[in-house]
């Protein structure tokens, strides 16, 4: 497969990750309205979400350096779909959450083997410069997912979204048997889980890249998991928000596209995301200023804008020193970041206060950015 035609399944596979979420989002005021639940609970289906998720990331990336990445990656999308399936008979929340759960652990091959495999691909800043593009492409993601989640919505309640996510599923493996090809080096070695995961747990470096993911994306998530309800409030449809979807992947694509500009400008990837969190930080005292009004969403934009910066930066370094085992290392650190997630998002979810979230999540980054991280590496 040539490098056009992978990268284009690879943005796809990438693109369900984030549409999975993004396109559900909307059907939470639906979800609380047919199972009578408040926002807070609805909220918490994203935080199954990523806690299963997480899980999942280390299943498969494990399963890809043992097994190979093509049948790993046909298998997640096999029981993603088969979750949608039995979501569309579930009567109670309970079974939602559960049929959530089954699905996150799915939809995480999509994020953790399609990394995997660029990395088999690309390396140093050739790799950086493929995740600004595939950034770019991803900034589409939200605009899809957000638009079309709130149609559905509209037309056919939450089981509208789990209709079209089970049939994006289908396609998608379909596609992946017919277009992505094994990658795995012939020679791969027997890693330890556990040696790998001792020497991450020393590696401060691992442990900013995770702080650094779960930060950046936290901020991004929280809008979809507080914002309906804050549209609710408001006095605003599911279609308004959906809209707003529009203007956030504008921002993203910017963010993505600037990153890269400055990265052939030979700014550092630790200027890059420095800036970024300055981006973050000033979009979350802008959404807090202004969280009575429509006009929130203005701000919600230097967020996104920040986020198309930084992840593409922080992805390119992050295993840099696992190149040997990238499969297990990759699930480790997706472990590590959507355990953060998942609890952060926990914690918008209770304080259904999205500016602050904003200003914390984009203050641990720049802190991040400037505490020296010279301690221990096992691997040095």
């Amino acid at each position: 497969m040539n490098n056009r035609n992978f990268l284009a399944l690879a943005i796809a596979l990438l693109m369900f990750a984030q549409i999975a979420q993004t396109l559900y989002s909307p059907a939470l005021g639906d979800i609380g309205r047919v199972f009578a639940v408040g926002p807070e609970a609805a909220a918490q289906t994203l935080s199954v979400y990523f806690l299963a998720f997480a899980f999942g990331v280390v299943v498969w990336g494990r399963w890809c350096d043992r097994f190979g990445r093509r049948p790993v990656m046909l298998a997640g999308l096999a029981i993603y779909a088969a979750a949608m399936l039995v979501g569309l008979r579930v009567s109670s929340f309970q079974g939602l959450l559960w049929v959530q759960g089954v699905a996150a652990f799915g939809a995480a091959v999509a994020s953790v083997v399609t990394q995997t495999v660029l990395r088999d691909r690309f390396k140093g800043p050739e790799l950086a410069q493929v995740f600004s593009l595939v950034g770019i492409a991803l900034a589409a993601s939200p605009a899809i997912g957000l638009f079309s989640g709130a149609t559905l919505v509209q037309l056919f309640g939450y089981r509208g979204v789990l209709g079209a996510l089970l049939l994006l599923a289908g396609l998608l493996w379909l596609w992946s048997w017919y277009g992505l090809a094994e990658s795995r080096p012939q020679q791969t070695p027997d890693i330890s889980l556990f040696e790998t995961l001792g020497c991450m747990l020393c590696d401060l470096g691992i442990w900013r890249s995770a702080l650094w993911i779960a930060s950046f994306n936290v901020a991004l998530l929280s809008y979809y998991s507080l914002a309906p309800f804050m549209f609710q409030r408001l006095g605003l449809s599911e279609t308004w928000f959906g809209y707003s979807g529009v203007l956030l992947a504008l921002g993203s694509g910017f963010g993505a596209w600037f990153n890269k500009r400055l990265l052939q400008a030979g700014y550092t990837a630790m200027q890059l995301i420095q800036l970024a969190a300055l981006s973050g930080l000033a979009g979350g005292i802008g959404v807090r200023l202004s969280q009575d009004s429509a006009v929130f969403v203005l701000p919600m934009v230097l967020i996104v804008v920040a986020f198309g910066m930084a992840i593409p930066n922080i992805l390119g370094l992050a295993l840099v020193n696992y190149a040997d085992r990238l499969g297990t290392a990759g699930a480790l650190l997706g472990l590590m970041y959507y355990l953060l997630i998942g609890a952060g998002l926990m914690l918008a979810g209770w304080s259904q206060a999205l500016g602050a979230t904003l200003m914390a999540c984009s203050a641990v980054a720049l802190v991040l950015t400037i505490l020296p991280f010279k301690g221990m590496n096992c691997r040095a």
